[in-house]
């Protein structure tokens, strides 16, 4: 009975319940929210490491690691025997750190303030640069370019004033012959905005150095290298503490080109100051041997920080930039080369034609005049070329007609490209049509446009260079050849020649032309028993209101020709023989060694 009481108590009292481990409870519940706490960060923590694991540490690793860049240096380029034509020297550039900079602004402003009135440059430029740099803090920054020694020495003198200022050494484009081969080798200097941009995919970067012009530019590729650099372990104020790693910079190619120093040397000497070109190609491959043009510019003063003062004297003369060599102008005489070919081979004209010279022939009332206002009386091809008989081709002109002279304009290569390695600065020239007159010009096809072009005026137009290439054909054979710098020796000879499909007789005719040009014509000054037997052509095109162009063309020896060489004056007067022949005959015999000779004669 007392058993059953209990239990009825027991069970029935309300304030009672159930005891059995009731103290437990509050500690079972802590672990379960333990585990879920546990559970929780641990999860998260897999993500960060698992997922998110390899940005984590880069930002980590930034946050004490700086990117070093090392320039490499461009390759050399040498001539065809081995003589450096550009180099690299020794200088010091800047750079900057952003990370290490002041934080405070005012701070930072009076280290850029100190550091422009070292370099003497504008403190909004270095401004600038580092706003391009804020999408990366860590990476130096370049300011400038082939510092002198006096401001390397100031900058190590202030250095405790010039926190995150970097001075290192670097190799600097070096051109040790001056402004010798200026427009062939062309320049170099730093992107600009629209070029990084561009370039940016190709891993070019802020203060790059591209080539600019000539064959810096166009062989850009083999010349540039790659970037190296090291991996540093910096503090908080950009103090470098280790260094992690380093990647070496791998120099740019070097280049063999085909120009000859001391060719180009000689052709240089004999344009002097006149305004205008000479050309020297090899018509058996296309190999030019000397590319001059005058005015010409230093392109060392392009390889550092160039000042205003120094832009202003470069532009104030000339254009000195642009290559003549590869400009436009009427051909003139040089040009009957081309409608020579034409009447022959036309089929209306043989090669041994002679047709009668007047002081003019009038062509619908207007009166085309022979150039010295009287004519040479009965002539051929040959004698016609000798003299540059204008009535003569005039009347070859006007019988094979316009679409006939335009084919072989275009076979020559003018009006196109010649596709040498410059072809970005280089004028196509032009061969007038009927088609161009209307669209340029909005007038019709005249046959005085026909009489114009056959003697290379009215609107004809060819470079120096299309002329050399013009002269090479008739030296070599019938070929048109590429004229070219760089020889790859994978090449096969053909690359550089293409027959133009000239009878062998037209061929003929055209070599004893042009040699009859300086045996008896006006390009007599070439008659020299110290030169090898050359053939050639002169050229004198009008431009009013200004003084004529003057040309002349010729190739050697004739027997088996090795060498072509083409001057050009520009507004420079008088006649091709008189004006431009004797720069031709100083570049010849520079090539054919006259004065070592003559001093071997006279030795004893």
């Amino acid at each position: 009975m007392a058993f059953s009481q209990r239990t009825s108590r027991s069970f029935g009292d309300k304030k009672g319940g159930r005891t059995v481990g009731r103290q437990y409870q509050s500690v079972v519940i802590m672990l379960l929210l333990s585990l879920m706490m546990v559970g929780g960060i641990g999860s998260r923590l897999a993500y960060l490491q698992l997922v998110q694991g390899e940005r984590n540490r880069e930002l980590a690793e930034e946050n004490r690691v700086l990117i070093l860049p090392r320039r490499p240096a461009r390759g050399t380029i040498f001539d065809r025997n081995g003589k450096i034509l550009v180099g690299s020297r020794l200088s010091h550039s800047v750079s900057i750190w952003p990370i290490a900079l002041p934080k405070e602004e005012a701070d930072k402003e009076k280290v850029i303030a100190r550091l422009a009135q070292i370099l003497d440059v504008p403190a909004e430029e270095i401004n600038a640069r580092l706003a391009q740099s804020t999408y990366n803090l860590n990476k130096s920054v370049p300011v400038s370019r082939g510092i002198s020694s006096a401001q390397t020495t100031a900058l190590a003198e202030y250095a405790d004033q010039l926190p995150g200022v970097r001075v290192e050494a670097e190799a600097v484009r070096n051109y040790p012959r001056g402004d010798l081969g200026a427009h062939v080798l062309g320049y170099t200097g730093e992107l600009d905005n629209n070029e990084l941009e561009e370039l940016k995919e190709q891993d070019y970067r802020l203060g790059d150095v591209i080539g600019k012009m000539g064959l810096e530019m166009a062989l850009e590729p083999q010349l540039r290298g790659q970037w190296g650099g090291q991996q540093v372990e910096v503090d908080s104020s950009g103090r470098v503490l280790s260094v992690i790693g380093e990647k070496p910079s791998i120099s740019g190619q070097d280049v063999t080109i085909t120009l000859d120093l001391e060719l180009q040397r000689a052709a240089e000497e004999a344009l002097g100051n006149t305004i205008g070109a000479i050309v020297a190609i090899d018509p058996r491959d296309g190999a030019v041997r000397a590319m001059v043009s005058r005015p010409t510019f230093d392109p060392n003063i392009f390889s550092t920080r160039i000042t205003q003062a120094q832009w202003e004297q470069i532009t104030k003369n000339g254009y000195p930039l642009v290559n003549r060599a590869m400009r436009a102008y009427p051909p003139a005489s040089t040009f009957k080369i081309v409608t020579a070919t034409a009447g022959m081979e036309s089929g209306k004209y043989s090669p041994n034609v002679v047709l009668a010279t007047y002081p003019f022939l009038t062509i619908g009332g207007i009166q085309f005049w022979d150039w010295n206002n009287a004519g040479f009386g009965p002539l051929g091809f040959r004698g016609a070329m000798a003299m540059s008989s204008d009535t003569f081709f005039y009347q070859i002109g006007r019988g094979v007609g316009e679409e006939s002279l335009q084919k072989w304009m275009r076979r020559y290569g003018l009006g196109e490209l010649t596709g040498i390695e410059l072809g970005a600065e280089e004028d196509k020239g032009l061969v007038p049509d009927a088609q161009w007159k209307r669209e340029v010009l909005d007038e019709p096809w005249y046959l005085g446009d026909t009489i114009n072009s056959s003697i290379g005026q009215g609107n004809v137009l060819a470079t120096p260079l299309q002329v050399a290439v013009m002269f090479a054909v008739a030296a070599n054979g019938g070929d048109r050849v590429i004229p070219h710098f760089v020889v790859d020796e994978q090449d096969p000879p053909e690359k550089w020649r293409t027959s133009i499909g000239m009878k062998p007789s037209t061929i003929k005719v055209l070599e004893e032309s042009l040699r009859q040009v300086v045996t008896a014509g006006t390009g007599g000054v070439m008659n020299d028993p110290a030169l090898p037997p050359i053939a050639g052509k002169s050229g004198t095109a009008e431009a009013p209101p200004f003084e004529s162009h003057t040309w002349f063309g010729a190739y050697g020896p004739y027997e088996n020709p090795e060498i072509v060489v083409v001057a050009f004056g520009e507004h420079s007067g008088g006649g091709g023989g008189s004006f431009a022949a004797p720069m031709v005959k100083k570049v010849l015999e520079q090539y054919f060694g006259v004065e070592k000779k003559a001093a071997a004669e006279q030795s004893p």
